[in-house]
């Protein structure tokens, strides 16, 4: 740890109100036990502790080559939000994009210019000839490629929180992007997965096996370097039953009945071995929504566009079925014409 990071740990281990820490921590837990008595839980908000040392700005580019850099990134952050007195969990993560999983594929990365300040994307194999390959050669070794960042990065993160008792106490490492099942195999097929759904099926579903059994022995090795410790999670700005949240972004360009047949049987896989979680997606989902929400082991819905769903759609497949909605944007919740029965989380 260089000497920059150790004062900036110093500094923000020296902020941390651990009463107030302590305080949040149960309002999450009260709002996911389901004892929240407002139709929408809002996280109160904490004092705000200025910093009293300068952070250093990080770049993307430069933590994601760099490992002192990366802890730097992710723990400014976390300062900043004490700053402003955020009501958010403090949490970091091994930040290194959605192309962990399929960089173990061997696509390849394509990083973003500097001034961009964003996480890097990935070159597609798009051959189904490709793909076949990678189903026959099974199970990639889960600690190559951006998996060894991942681990490393892990192992630092923990001996930096082990340093600084106050901020293990208070502080999460969450799991990193992992994505879905579905997500893994369209970043790493490309668009030319779509035509095979109907062109290919069984090479689909093959690959969607691998893709799953990847995420799985991923996840374990995870979970072993970071153990979990209670029964829910924190992830991004929100908290949920269980302990995994899965993106299906690449939902939105699905039918119910090939999410159905294709996707939700690699999910449900994931939910009964990690002990459940939360479901995360982007664009429209109303139209799967229904046959997502009778997955079990499904405890959250993170609906990140709520203006593009039916929201009524929305809350009678979660809230309706005792099936949290989090870190929904406050604009898609104010104008329900029905009770949340406090099962949403807003900011």
């Amino acid at each position: 740890m260089n000497e920059i990071l150790d004062e900036c740990l110093n500094d923000l281990a020296s902020r941390i109100d651990e009463a107030q820490e302590q305080r949040k921590h149960k309002e999450w837990e009260s709002f996911l036990d389901g004892n929240c008595r407002d139709e929408i839980f809002v996280p109160s908000k904490r004092e705000p502790s200025p910093a009293k040392v300068e952070w250093p700005s990080v770049s993307m580019n430069r933590a994601f080559d760099d490992f002192d850099a990366m802890l730097l990134h992710q723990f400014r952050g976390m300062s900043d939000h004490l700053v402003v007195g955020g009501g958010s969990p403090l949490v970091v993560r091994c930040n290194y994009g959605s192309s962990i999983i399929p960089s173990l594929f061997g696509v390849d990365l394509f990083m973003m210019a500097e001034d961009q300040n964003t996480l890097p994307t990935s070159h597609p194999l798009q051959s189904s000839d490709a793909i076949r390959k990678l189903v026959d050669a099974g199970l990639p070794d889960v600690q190559s490629f951006l998996g060894s960042k991942v681990f490393e990065a892990a192992g630092l993160f923990l001996e930096a929180l082990e340093k600084y008792p106050v901020l293990q106490r208070n502080m999460d490492l969450y799991h990193p992007d992992t994505q879905g099942p579905i997500d893994i195999a369209e970043v790493v097929w490309g668009s030319n997965m779509f035509y095979a759904f109907g062109d290919e099926p069984e090479l689909v579903n093959e690959f969607m096996h691998l893709a799953t059994n990847t995420y799985i022995a991923f996840l374990r090795r995870w979970f072993n370097m970071v153990p979990r410790t209670r029964d829910w999670s924190y992830h991004w700005t929100m908290a949920h039953k269980g302990s995994v949240m899965l993106r299906n972004d690449s939902l939105m360009n699905l039918s119910p009945e090939i999410y159905t047949e294709f996707v939700r049987p690699f999910d449900q896989r994931i939910l009964d071995e990690f002990g459940g979680g939360a479901i995360h997606f982007c664009g429209r989902g109303d139209h799967f929504i229904e046959a997502m929400s009778q997955m079990q082991g499904l405890h959250a819905i993170n609906v990140a566009q709520p203006h593009l769903n039916n929201m009524t759609a929305i809350f009678s497949s979660t809230v309706d079925k005792q099936i949290k909605l989090v870190g929904i944007p406050r604009s898609g919740v104010e104008s329900a014409d029905r009770s949340l029965r406090g099962q949403v989380q807003s900011s």
